[in-house]
């Protein structure tokens, strides 16, 4: 298409939206992307003439950043999550299982009818549903090879359909029945819809609960509330009585809506009482089942597993967690919201919230540590009249889902955590930089700060006191390295999102050469709370070093998986054993990867170490943001290392050598090591390039990424010496094992007509043999086996390792 037949309206419209300059090119970008599905050259082209912005500008940002695609694509875009969680659970297998479902063609990434386009995606932060895939906006999670094409098949039905009650963006709080209902209702029906609990079919169960409500006029208020933290149970269903305790159901499915709903709350009306009795006669008189399926589902709140996974926690970041409707402003302030931010903008001077700060004892939670007022003092030390506060949201860490879920459920806390910061500095614009990777977050936060606005809670004369402020979203294009704070400025100016050299430090010379203050979403999330309750009262918790509670993201191989919220001190195998109920039966339990790429594995002979910044580092892992990727027997320790270092010499903006070349050699080594190919001298090698690579690499992404090559070279040496030999201990490795059929088989066929690639012939009644030159080592056979006849070899000493029944 010539540039004169391109309709160029759309690109107008845009330009006119976003604006014509320079740090606009990042928004232009995406929404240009979100009309055509890619970024055709014409509608480029057609920017450069309009704006401010120059041809190589616009060509080094696209490029860059691996959100954007100059290639036409299927109506649909399919991308797969590669993310910690994910990779341990089979993600490659999924992987595989997507592209033969659409019969991609070697180096196609589109299927033959133009429907699905189909990408690797580092995390989606939904790490509890592992193994996970997008459809667009839509979530599938708890993956098997199995699932897919019925998954494909489900899309394909709903792709059509309006946007559902829970992705509303309408002014008023979302619920059946909001706050000015009139009448006293007898309870209310609360459930989480965040981006894990709708993946994982809550979306579903509040559409039916609602349709319950609507016919029967049960007199209860449904009412969706933020992250409910026991991902584990979701669909998880609380009934709040206006008197009394509250009771849990947990897994709760569309089919259960009608009998939970009227379990607890009367139909209103004499004909929709008399209609449900008769309902319930005809339905026992045709059915032998007389019970309920919902007592079995019913969870205790004062003992149990729940006692378990909730006792040891402290709630603060996540205050209130599964009782507030996010955007919900109301609610926010009766709940004490707002009421920090009012103490600090008439009460206190900017330098009494600093000191208020430093005795608390708070250290920035995304990851480094640093004591968080003496970031603030030396921004409100600057002489600049202007001065910028910044929310990191980025999050891309694979495994972690921490950010993601307190700006999906707590927008406000966050919010307010930024207006007394920039109280404390001195700073009147502001941005909160989320990753395109979170949708759910940016409209929830989207909606709030419109929202705080007309509250006056944002803009000219701040709860009336002469403090002005205003903030604004920035959302990233997929880049892991904007994580690092010279990267996101970068990238919020309209630049590739690359590092530069410090000092000078942000807070001198951050955003646009001005002084600017930089810390994660759990960081502000804390401060209401410190101001709220005494900084002395946040400091009793914790260590020493390490005061206050820490938010991790609790997954992997992992029983109770969930959101959690401990003091600092707590011991990694409390976490682990007592609130994730270790790992599954028959299993063992053998490390956790902290800390994301940047951190390290920390086994399971050394779990009784402290959540402590310094306790950590002693043992060769960082606290990281808090993703804590729970591994047991299964999982190859050499491959945890080879994956994370794969993911950050993929991530590496390429700026400095040590980085960009040292982690391809680094890479080198471990695929050679994993395919059994190691030769003598390997290991010395690794941990020489790897001291090189973080002494001389530029940023914190270069300079951490050996360090889950040197944490499990430390603790795991022997299974790296193994693959040396030619075998994985935890059967693992595609190139070191193979896959045979035991005398245990029964020749029902199930692995033989589930494997993808036939690679095992259909002999009904005799026992199944592999031909392992076909054979993809995609594990269907072992999963879909009834009676465990599929065992995994590897080595010339079998390890045999056998589906858990």
């Amino acid at each position: 298409m010539s540039q004169q037949e391109f309709d160029f309206e759309p690109v107008e419209r845009i330009v006119s939206q976003m604006g014509r300059g320079i740090d606009s090119v990042v928004p232009i970008l995406q929404a240009i992307q979100q009309h055509y599905r890619y970024l055709p050259e014409q509608a480029l082209r057609r920017v450069c003439e309009i704006t401010e912005i120059s041809p190589a500008r616009i060509t080094g940002v696209s490029t860059f950043y691996e959100g954007f695609r100059h290639r036409p694509r299927g109506r649909h875009l399919l991308s797969v999550c590669h993310g910690t969680a994910c990779h341990v659970n089979g993600s490659g297998v999924i992987q595989e299982s997507v592209d033969q479902a659409l019969n991609l063609q070697p180096g196609a990434d589109t299927d033959s009818a133009n429907r699905f386009t189909v990408v690797q995606a580092a995390c989606f932060g939904c790490c509890t549903l592992a193994p996970v895939i997008r459809i667009d906006q839509e979530t599938y999670g708890n993956l098997t090879a199995q699932k897919i094409a019925p998954a494909l098949e489900e899309f394909l039905e709903t792709a059509s359909n309006p946007a559902l009650p829970w992705e509303s963006e309408t002014e008023q709080p979302i619920d059946s029945f909001n706050r000015s209902s009139s009448g006293r209702r007898a309870g209310e029906i609360h459930i989480g819809l965040d981006s894990c609990c709708v993946a994982q079919g809550c979306g579903k169960v509040y559409t039916a609960l609602s349709n319950v409500l609507e016919t029967t006029g049960a007199d209860a208020q449904l009412k969706r509330v933020g992250c409910q933290t026991m991902c584990h149970q979701t669909p998880l269903v609380e009934i709040v009585p206006t008197k009394g305790s509250s009771t849990f159901y947990a897994q709760v499915q569309p089919e259960h809506a009608r009998e939970l709903v009227l379990q607890h709350f009367r139909p209103r009306g004499i004909a929709r009482r008399v209609g449900y009795w008769m309902s319930r006669q005809i339905e026992r008189w045709h059915s032998d089942e007389v019970e309920s399926p919902l007592p079995q589902r019913r969870l205790d709140m004062q003992r149990g597993n729940v006692c378990k996974f909730l006792g040891p926690q402290k709630h603060i970041a996540t205050e209130h967690y599964g009782r507030l409707n996010g955007l919900d402003i109301d609610e926010y302030i009766d709940s004490g919201g707002f009421q920090a931010l009012g103490t600090c903008l008439t009460d206190s001077e900017p330098s009494a919230i600093i000191e208020e700060v430093q005795k608390s004892g708070l250290r920035g939670r995304g990851g480094a540590g640093f004591p968080t007022h003496r970031k603030w003092e030396m921004v409100r030390g600057q002489p600049s009249a202007v001065k910028y506060i910044i929310c990191n949201g980025d999050e891309g860490d694979p495994g972690a889902f921490m950010d993601r879920m307190l700006l999906e459920s707590f927008p406000y806390r966050v919010i307010e955590g930024m207006i007394i910061a920039a109280r404390a500095i001195g700073a009147h614009q502001g941005f909160l930089y989320i990753r395109a990777e979170y949708p759910a977050a940016v409209r929830q936060v989207s909606i709030a700060l419109r929202r705080c606005r007309e509250r006056g809670f944002l803009g000219d004369s701040i709860m009336g006191s002469p403090f002005n402020l205003d903030l604004s979203i920035k959302q990233g294009a997929g880049a892991f390295v904007c994580g690092e704070e010279t990267a996101l400025i970068h990238s919020i100016e309209g630049q590739r999102g690359t590092p530069r050299v410090r000092p000078p430090y942000p807070a001198e010379s951050g955003l646009w050469g001005k002084p600017t203050l930089i810390n994660n979403v759990e960081t502000y999330s804390v401060l209401p709370w410190i101001f709220r309750n005494g900084a002395a009262a946040f400091a009793e918790l914790g260590t020493e070093t390490s005061r206050g509670t820490k938010v991790f993201a609790l997954a992997g191989k992992v029983v109770r998986g969930g959101l959690i919220e401990v003091p600092m001190g707590v011991p990694l195998r409390a976490i682990v054993e007592d609130i994730g109920g270790g790992v599954a039966p028959g299993r063992r339990f053998k490390a956790v990867q902290i800390g994301g790429p940047s951190g390290g594995c920390v086994p399971a002979e050394l779990a009784d170490t402290p959540v402590d910044y310094e306790a950590l580092a002693a043992v060769g892992a960082i606290m990281g943001s808090g993703g804590m990727v729970v591994l047991d027997d299964t999982d190859c320790m050499v491959d945890i290392a080879r994956y994370f270092l794969r993911f950050t010499q993929n991530e590496s903006c390429g700026k400095c050598t040590f980085c960009r070349i040292g982690t391809k050699r680094l890479l080198e080594i471990m695929d050679r090591i994993c395919s059994g190919k190691g030769r003598r001298g390997d290991l010395q090698q690794l941990e020489q390039l790897s001291g090189m690579v973080s002494a001389g690499s530029l940023c914190g992404l270069g300079k951490t990424a050996p360090n889950p090559v040197l944490s499990t070279l430390r603790h795991f040496r022997a299974e790296y010496e193994a693959h040396l030999e030619g075998h994985c201990p935890a059967g693992k490795c595609p190139d070191l094992i193979r896959y045979e059929v035991s005398s245990d088989c029964i020749g029902c066929t199930l692995c033989a007509q589930y494997c993808p690639v036939d690679a095992i012939p259909f002999t009904p009644y005799q026992q199944h043999k592999i031909q392992d030159d076909k054979c993809t080592r995609c594990d269907t056979c072992r999963s879909v086996c009834p009676e465990a006849a599929v065992v995994i070899t590897s080595g010339e000493s079998p390890t045999v390792m056998s589906c858990p029944q």
